[in-house]
């Protein structure tokens, strides 16, 4: 048995799920077991009660770093054991769990293990709430989520079963690999966006994908997809990466990011006659792409492999909660362009299956998310491991739809210093395609809300995000326990159920998905008529990707966002900014609640035209609107950037 090779029995293909969104399986059998919820313990010289106490964490500990799909500073679960010993006290032990690890790295992650503080009598937590016995749990909510076999949060990651998953292939069928997104009736108007190109010496724009000079076989390929003509995006990023520039692009959603980057790649590796080879055990990547979720990172693949169907170039996906053995084996078959989750990637690094000293392109998508405190960390493992070539000798790419400054001043340690940078749509990337409505509720009436929501709509298909893990779970239970096909995807569900829980919503047998942040970015799913915001992010930024959905390439959607004044005031004026740049009615309550203390009538939005811009432009810019070059009022006040931060 190889050294990669993993014992059991593999998990092939897909399980059933039902809309009671059970977990099921190993994981809700391993979570019941004889012991119940609570264990006594003996130590020291009395008896004492050691136990498992679960509670609600707050949204910002449970659901800040939900997407970290594979980062190994996810701190979204924690938990605690106490036990008393001796004479009543002892110690707590505090473990921060990595929800798409296991022990074993078999994910290509850190176990992170801490000491906890030290507790008082009884076991309590002195820290706060977040810890044993704090907050409350309402006595409905305790005992569904019991009923699903949710995890209990004491669960150590050294008793997990190791992942055996195994997915089932990709269908080779010429429909089903060329199927696409039906671009909407207000695709047209991609045309009046405007565009930013800032750095020096950018190439012309394309305006279609004939002068994108693109081999026959690629060529081909992209008019199978239904690509007629190229978007903002495309028209400028296209040139600009075929042109050997480096590229930082910031992109409203749904306008085309993926063929923006994958299309040039795939034509100069094609036209280079890069061939896979399936002679090496170790494989030497012409391009890596690094996304921060593994949908988003599998559906790139599927778009590389769309576009380089029947020619020489072999792209691969690697990515957590898969066997590692399986990935090992389809990669070692051969590879040119390697996709992949930051934690997998970096175990196939380490475990020496990887070779680097060939990679020409670096591209990271979702880049804003990928140099957060998250996964910067990882990423400069990445671009530091041996073999990698130096920043002056390769193209990088990165591509978002928000670019915050601070992100920007990361990103120019991964860039040449004479990078591009590439603005397309109106403030915070928030497409005016995207009918966004705010309901004013206070937290324990968005379930009701909710609900009246959906019974207005029936059979709409529609995406709600909520901050927390256990919150998905206990909301899609209840939607089903009301008779709405409803589903869940989050970072402790197993692969094969979230791959299920989209493939369900896809094909229209679940109308409603509940989403963590691990679905706000990225996604491509059709038809997606309705987001509803149950919990606002505690970012902007984010609730752009999260509304960002719906109303992809030109198509038209509604976002349902519920305001809690009690929880949501700190977002409240970045969301008045959105809303007057997208050229929508801002609520007067919300206006008031932005602007409190202060006279609405002073409020004067600010004057930046795009989702980010760049932080070397001087007073002085240009802006181009298919390729003519318009003069741009540039000058920004102090109060302007403070609205928009």
């Amino acid at each position: 048995m190889d050294e990669w090779e993993e014992e059991g029995t593999a998990t092939s293909g897909t399980c059933a799920l039902t809309s009671d969104t059970s977990t099921g399986g190993t994981q809700g059998d391993f979570w019941n077991s004889d012991h119940g919820e609570f264990e006594g313990g003996r130590g020291g010289r009395g008896r004492g009660r050691g136990g498992f106490k679960s509670s609600f964490y707050s949204g910002a500990e449970d659901g800040a770093n939900d997407g970290d799909d594979d980062g190994q500073n996810n701190t979204a679960e924690r938990s605690s054991f106490s036990r008393r010993g001796g004479r009543g006290r002892g110690k707590g032990f505090g473990r921060t769990d990595h929800s798409d690890f296991d022990a074993n790295g078999e994910d290509g992650d850190n176990k992170n293990v801490s000491r906890g503080r030290r507790r008082g009598r009884g076991g309590g937590d002195q820290g706060g709430r977040s810890g044993f016995g704090g907050g409350y749990r309402g006595k409905d909510e305790k005992s569904l989520l019991k009923a699903r076999g949710y995890p209990a949060e004491n669960a150590d990651a050294s008793d997990r079963p190791r992942v055996t998953y195994v997915p089932p292939p990709p269908s080779e069928d010429e429909e089903s690999i060329f199927s696409h997104y039906e671009s909407g009736v207000n695709f047209d108007k991609y045309d009046e966006i405007l565009v930013d190109v800032s750095g020096t010496n950018p190439p012309p724009a394309i305006m279609t994908f004939d002068e994108a000079a693109l081999c026959e076989s690629l060529k081909r390929n992209v008019s199978k997809s239904g690509y007629v003509k190229p978007t903002p995006v495309q028209k400028h990023g296209i040139p600009i990466i075929s042109a050997g520039r480096d590229l930082m692009a910031c992109a409203q959603t749904g306008s085309g990011k993926t063929a923006a980057f994958l299309l040039p790649i795939l034509h100069q590796l094609m036209a280079d006659g890069a061939a896979a080879s399936c002679f090496s055990e170790v494989q030497e990547p012409d391009a890596i792409i690094v996304a921060p979720t593994r949908e988003l990172i599998n559906q790139i693949y599927l778009e590389a492999r769309k576009f380089a169907c029947g020619t020489c170039v072999r792209p691969v996906v690697v990515y957590g909660g898969v066997s590692t053995g399986h990935q090992i084996r389809d990669f070692l078959r051969g590879c040119n362009v390697l996709c992949g989750t930051p934690g997998r990637l970096l175990d196939m690094i380490g475990r020496g299956k990887v070779g680097l000293t060939k990679v020409r392109y670096l591209v990271l998508d979702e880049a804003d998310r990928m140099l957060d405190m998250g996964f910067e960390p990882d990423m400069r493992r990445l671009v530091g491991s041996p073999g990698m070539p130096s920043k002056e000798n390769r193209q990088t790419l990165m591509f978002s739809a928000t670019f915050p400054e601070d992100i920007q001043r990361l990103a120019a340690d991964f860039l040449k210093t004479d990078y591009l940078f590439l603005a397309v749509g109106i403030l915070g990337g928030a497409c005016s395609d995207v009918e966004q409505t705010f309901v004013q509720v206070t937290k324990f009436a968005k379930r009701e809300q909710l609900l009246d929501l959906l019974k207005s709509t029936w059979s709409e298909r529609t995406m709600v995000f909520v901050e927390t893990k256990r919150q998905a779970d206990f909301i899609a239970t209840i939607l089903c326990q009301e008779k709405f096909p409803t589903t869940s995807i989050h970072g402790d569900r197993e692969q094969w159920q979230r791959k299920q829980a989209l493939g369900d919503f896809r094909s229209g047998k679940c109308s409603v998905l509940v989403a963590t942040s691990v679905g706000a970015r990225g996604l491509d799913i059709p038809d997606v008529q309705y987001v509803v915001n149950f919990d606002l992010p505690n970012n902007i930024h984010e609730y752009v990707h999260r509304i960002g959905r719906t109303g992809r390439c030109g198509n038209t959607g509604r976002a349902v966002s519920f305001y809690d004044p009690g929880a949501d005031c700190e977002l409240a004026r970045s969301l008045v900014t959105i809303l007057s740049k997208a050229q929508l009615e801002v609520p007067s309550w919300l206006e008031e609640f932005a602007f409190s203390g202060h006279s609405p009538s002073r409020f004067n939005p600010p004057r930046k035209q795009f989702a980010s811009t760049d932080l070397r432009k001087g007073p002085q810019g240009g802006s181009f609107q298919d390729g003519s070059v318009t003069s741009q009022l540039a000058e920004q006040t102090a109060a302007d950037d403070e609205e928009w931060e």
